[in-house]
C-alpha cells in the first residue's frame, strides 16, 4: 500500500528510555467499558489493510487464532473481511470477553467467533495448531515477551501466516506524552492514561528483533509502520 509508511529497524528506533511494564490484564469495569466504546477505527482498519498488504490475494478458510483479543474488534473485522474464516479469539480478562460476546452478538458473528478465556503461556485451546495467527497490542502487556513467541511456535502449523501489530517505545517520556496529546486528546482520561503507560511498556523494534532471533523466528520481519506502531509478520 503506497500510503503506508514502512521503515526497517535501525538505531533511530532504539531509545535509551528503559521499558516500564504495566499490568498484563485489563479487567476493571471502567477500563473495559472505555475500550469497548472507544473509537479505534483508524488503527484497527490499518491492521486489516496491512495484513492484506503482507498477505495479498489469499483466501482464509478454517480457524484463525487471535491472541489477546480484548473486546474482539479485530476478530470481527477479520470475520467480515474473510467470510470463510472462523476466529478463535483468546483473552485472559473475563470482562473483556463479556464485552466481546455482546458486540459479537449484536453483529451476528457469535457463531463465527469463538471466545476463549486463557492466558499465555500454557493456553487451553480447542485445537493445537493454526494456519493463521494474529495479535494486536498484546506484546507490550506481557511481563515476559518470550511467552508470545513460545506460543506462536507451539501453535503454528508449518507455513503458518503470522501477523502481529504493537506499539513501540519512544525515546523519552516527553515523546510519549506528545503522542498521547496528538492521537488521544479527545478520548476518555482512562484511555489517555493507558495509552501513555502502554507506550512506556512497549518494546523497540530492535528489542523485538532480538527476541525473534533468540527464538529462531528470523523468518518474521519487523517493520515500523507509523510513529508509534510496528508490525511483525511472515510465514513460518
Amino acid at each position: 500500500m503506497d500510503s503506508v509508511l514502512v521503515l526497517r529497524t535501525d538505531k533511530r528506533y532504539n531509545p535509551a528510555m528503559q521499558r516500564r511494564p504495566e499490568p498484563e490484564l485489563m479487567n476493571e469495569p471502567a477500563q473495559v467499558r472505555a475500550y469497548a466504546e472507544a473509537d479505534f477505527d483508524a488503527a484497527h482498519a490499518s491492521f486489516i489493510d496491512l495484513f492484506q498488504d503482507k498477505f495479498p490475494h489469499q483466501d482464509f478458510h478454517g480457524e484463525v487464532l487471535e491472541l489477546g483479543c480484548g473486546p474482539a474488534d479485530i476478530s470481527r473485522r477479520f470475520a467480515l473481511t474473510w467470510p470463510d474464516a472462523i476466529l478463535h479469539a483468546v483473552d485472559g480478562a473475563p470482562a473483556m470477553l463479556q464485552a466481546a460476546a455482546d458486540l459479537n452478538r449484536q453483529q451476528g458473528l457469535d457463531e463465527r467467533i469463538r471466545l476463549i478465556e486463557s492466558r499465555l503461556p500454557g493456553l487451553q485451546l480447542p485445537q493445537q495448531h493454526y494456519h493463521t495467527l494474529i495479535s494486536n497490542s498484546l506484546l507490550h502487556h506481557l511481563p515476559d515477551p518470550h511467552a508470545l513467541w513460545d506460543t506462536i511456535k507451539l501453535h503454528a502449523k508449518p507455513f503458518a501466516r503470522v501477523f502481529i501489530m504493537d506499539l513501540m517505545r519512544p525515546d523519552t517520556e516527553q515523546m510519549a506524552s506528545a503522542l498521547v496529546a496528538q492521537y488521544a486528546a479527545d478520548e476518555a482520561a482512562i484511555l489517555r492514561e493507558d495509552f501513555y503507560h502502554s507506550l512506556l511498556a512497549a518494546f523497540t523494534p530492535a528489542e523485538v528483533q532480538a527476541q525473534l532471533d533468540e527464538h529462531s523466528l528470523s523468518q518474521l520481519t519487523v517493520d515500523v509502520v507509523s510513529d508509534r506502531h510496528m508490525i511483525i509478520y511472515g510465514t513460518l
